[in-house]
């Protein structure tokens, strides 16, 4: 018999990313999962029986839909058909949320393939707004935003990361799923101190937190000399476990953003033992314990 520790009461919640990889170890631990994310687009053309078993998995445990392809944040409308698929799939499983990232992944029909950060400009702004209100429209509720991370700096900025997730977050009146590995790793390739960057951010807006890990790369030989050793770089990649700094992250946002939160551990490859993801659920309860904790020794001593 397996010994499953018992998800926590409080209003914060900590789950995982459902991966077909994990799913014989998700349903031996679900008592201690509080939710679980899915991949939206891995769905959009499922046959009725695969739905069905979406929604027999959404009756056990709380579901929230997370997509990865509508390039939201790019300068070019949205394709109707991307968000109308996305609408489908919540009309069939009436998630708790969904959410997309503050990326663009196409331009000129071109796919890119993968989430690449824009210029961050008012127009962008402008642009990434408009995408959201209509996806919103289509959907029938607001998506959750995503901060994404980037190994290069986009050029022609005139925002700064912080200001142009801001900006966009608040024009459109919707939540943040703010991304800790992805925040840890743009602020260490690009100067910035982790925790100043975090408390940029419009805290107020999180309802949602994605966990992950990386690797350190080389940056490409054309950066710098032949003889001198290239500049390492934080890539996100999601097969590696949560590093301490993150969970330090975590635990500084529940301080600071007293609102509940939800939090998913996501892994995407080299799935290690499931009780080993069930230690980063457990540490994941932790550090939001250790910032509320120091929440309400801070409202105390005022």
């Amino acid at each position: 018999m397996v010994e499953m520790p018992v998800a926590t009461g409080h209003a914060d919640r900590v789950g995982i990313g459902w991966r077909g990889e994990l799913a014989a170890g998700i349903f031996a631990y679900i008592e201690c999962i509080d939710l679980l994310e899915v991949i939206a687009d891995d769905h959009f053309r499922a046959k009725p029986k695969e739905i069905r078993a979406l929604a027999t998995l959404a009756a056990q445990t709380p579901i929230v839909l997370h997509g990865v392809a509508m390039g939201l944040a790019g300068s070019e409308p949205t394709e109707t058909r991307r968000i109308e698929s996305m609408a489908r799939l919540v009309d069939a499983l009436r998630p708790e949320s969904w959410s997309e990232h503050l990326a663009f992944v196409r331009a000129g029909g071109v796919e890119i393939g993968h989430l690449a950060a824009p210029p961050r400009t008012v127009r962008n702004v402008d642009c990434a707004v408009a995408n959201i209100e209509r996806a919103a429209r289509i959907v029938g509720r607001a998506p959750l935003l995503e901060n994404i991370a980037t190994l290069l700096d986009p050029p022609a900025c005139t925002l700064d990361e912080a200001a142009w997730t801001s900006n966009i977050i608040d024009g459109a009146n919707a939540g943040m799923l703010l991304d800790l590995h992805n925040l840890y790793a743009n602020a260490l390739n690009f100067g910035r101190d982790p925790s100043e960057l975090l408390l940029a951010m419009p805290l107020q807006r999180v309802r949602a937190v994605h966990l992950s890990g990386g690797k350190w790369i080389p940056e490409p030989a054309l950066n710098h000399a032949p003889a001198t050793p290239p500049r390492m770089r934080l890539l996100d990649d999601h097969v590696h476990d949560v590093p301490p700094d993150v969970f330090e992250l975590l635990a500084l946002l529940a301080q600071h953003a007293p609102q509940s939160l939800d939090v998913i551990i996501e892994r995407d490859g080299e799935y290690p033992e499931f009780s080993q993801l069930t230690a980063q659920m457990e540490r994941a309860r932790d550090a939001l314990q250790r910032g509320r904790g120091a929440a309400s020794g801070l409202r105390e001593a005022a």
